[in-house]
């Protein structure tokens, strides 16, 4: 009879993956060595996961629920004022890049790493990109921006230079422009009655 996995045995190759990748790129890191480090068996990996390419898209979509669990919970606190809930989505990456364990975005990452539309991990890490700027449009339809693609666009831009930036410097590096960027444009794109205090 076939050994069953052990309750938690997805769980554990799914942290031991994500702090692979995260140290190493995903290219860089094979099945072997996860087993390696899970100290499991090859057939229980293999039983969770079909092979590599299912194990970084199962990671991205585990990354992808974390970063909305966090953003869904933070804009919540300023539920009414969608000009300060697009400000908190750019806080959210500013304070990811000021962790000592930041390598740069997960999702931009894979998408430099893996060429090819149809790979599985390019395709997840698209997703959550794309899901990332629907929000933000979203936000600015409801601030009344007068061009909210044009805004959503700009704080993408925003956004992805600070995830440049602290990769390239780390959190010793110059101080992030992003926040007031991230404010200068959301003023400029919202009327004034629809822009919070807390922009001004």
């Amino acid at each position: 009879m076939a050994r069953r996995a052990a309750s938690g045995t997805r769980e554990r190759i799914l942290e031991v993956a994500a702090r692979l990748f995260n140290e190493h790129g995903v290219r860089a890191v094979g099945m072997q060595q996860v087993v390696a480090e899970t100290g499991l068996g090859k057939s229980l990996l293999y039983r969770e996961f079909q092979g590599k390419d299912d194990l970084v898209a199962a990671w991205l979509q585990e990354r992808d629920a974390q970063w909305w669990q966090e953003v869904d919970a933070e804009t919540a606190r300023h539920g009414g004022d969608p000009a300060r809930q697009m400000l908190t989505v750019v806080e959210l990456a500013d304070k990811r890049v000021h962790s000592p364990r930041f390598r740069g975005c997960t999702f931009y990452n894979t998408v430099a790493e893996f060429r090819d539309p149809a790979h599985p991990g390019r395709q997840e890490a698209m997703a959550h990109l794309e899901r990332v700027r629907a929000r933000l449009r979203a936000l600015a339809a409801e601030a009344s921006a007068e061009d909210p693609d044009a805004l959503a666009d700009d704080l993408m831009l925003v956004i992805a230079g600070l995830y440049a930036t602290g990769a390239a410097f780390g959190v010793d590096g110059p101080p992030s422009r992003a926040l007031a960027a991230a404010r200068a444009l959301i003023g400029m794109h919202a009327p004034r009655e629809a822009t919070s205090e807390a922009l001004a």
